[in-house]
Formats: structure tokens, sequence, C-alpha cells
């Protein structure tokens, strides 16, 4: 049987670029979106017969529940969950609005959270599963001006970390791809010039280069035996 993965926030950027990938290693998708509807469609028509375009804000538990029950409605089963939909608010910590700091929080971690938990009652009946969360090496080293986003990308690595341990006797595993810069949407407006000093390889990173890392973790034979990693794709500029 096909392989049933969900991809959180795949409208766009890497997301799209993991939908894409997965869709290409036989996968079938569901393309989540909050509100980029036009884009999410585009992306499912690419994966044909294979894409389905599903709208939930994940952050919100009662359409995170949607999402699966809809999942599961059309075809009956989720193997690979993606977590990667996310949002920036950023500035300094003195200037930063509470309002800023929670609406970080609440989509780029609490929404990981809805969304493993949900998709993990799935994953425990079917005695399998693959797990992927979409982190940051603003996570594991911080980012002057993203306390938000580093503080919740640092917990998504945290959550990923004890979720392997709960769900592993089912033969369910969780791990995380923490990106560095990669050419995105985000990452349209910045000057490059100070962040590829900081990069060993001296370029940005792609989404497929993201992508590929996905594939292997929900895909692969060869990543069955890997629980509660992280894995860098950020041309060498977290080296631990």
């Amino acid at each position: 049987m096909d392989r049933v993965a969900v991809v959180t926030g795949a409208s766009r950027g890497i997301g799209r670029a993991i939908a894409l990938e997965l869709g290409q290693a036989g996968c079938r998708v569901v393309v989540n979106y909050s509100r980029s509807a036009a884009a999410a469609e585009a992306v499912a028509a690419e994966l044909e017969e294979r894409g389905l375009a599903l709208q939930a804000d994940v952050s919100q538990e009662a359409e995170v529940e949607q999402l699966v029950r809809q999942t599961l409605e059309h075809w009956g089963r989720i193997d690979i969950l993606v977590n990667n939909a996310g949002i920036t608010r950023d500035g300094l910590l003195l200037r930063m609005k509470t309002a800023d700091w929670l609406a970080v929080l609440d989509l780029n971690l609490t929404g990981v959270f809805l969304c493993t938990r949900a998709v993990a009652k799935v994953m425990l009946k079917q005695k399998s599963g693959r797990i992927i969360n979409i982190t940051s090496v603003a996570g594991q080293m911080g980012n002057a001006g993203q306390a938000n986003y580093s503080a919740a990308k640092a917990g998504v690595i945290g959550l990923t970390r004890t979720v392997a341990r709960e769900l592993a006797s089912r033969s369910i595993t969780v791990n995380a791809i923490a990106p560095g810069f990669i050419e995105t949407e985000m990452t349209a407006s910045l000057d490059a010039t100070p962040i590829l000093a900081l990069i060993p390889l001296a370029r940005y990173g792609t989404a497929a280069e993201v992508a590929g890392m996905a594939r292997f973790l929900g895909t692969d034979p060869a990543a069955a035996y890997i629980t509660g990693q992280v894995f860098n794709v950020d041309g060498g500029m977290v080296m631990a």
C-alpha cells in the first residue's frame, strides 16, 4: 500500500519541496495550508492523484483533529508526518510584543505538539510511522532578534527527543531536521554577506536539499533504526 504523508505548511518554501519530494518517492501527500489555498492547490495539482490540499491552522486543536480525520476519510492511514508549518515575528527582546511571542510559540511549537499527538494515535494503532519535525539552527545556537523563534525551535528539539522515547516501542521514529539559511521567501530580504561568512560551504542551502533529508528519514528503509536525532542541513554552520 502507498504510504500517506501529511506535510504541514506545504504550500510554499521548504514544505512545498518536501511534499513534492515525498510524492516522487511514491507517497500520497496531504498538502496542508492555513491561508494560501491557491498555492496549496497548485502543489496538489503537481502531485496529481497523489496530492490532496487540506486547510487547517495547526495551532488550533480542533482544526488539527479535523485535518487528521479528513486524511483518514480520504486515504485511510497516515504513515509520515512532517511538522513544517511555522512563522516569524522578529524583534529584539525589549521591543518584542507579547502577542508576537505567543503567536510564534503557538504555531511553531504548540502546533508541532498538537499534530504529533493527533497523528501518534493513528500510528500507534498501525504500529508504525515516521515523524519529522522541522526545527532550525536558531534553536541550537540562538539568533539575535528571534527570541520567540529560537525558543520555539529549541522546544521542538526537546519535544522530538521525548516523543521518540515514548513511541519507539511501536516502531515509530521521531527525528528533526535543522535547516540553516535556505533560499526561500523568508531569506530573500536578508543581507547575505555577513551570513555567508558564518557558513563553511559559503552559500545558502536549497529547499530541495532539506527535502532530500526528509525523504530519507520518511521513506528510506535505511532510516528505520534512526530516532531521536537532529540532522543539520546548514552548510556546516553548527558543528557539535
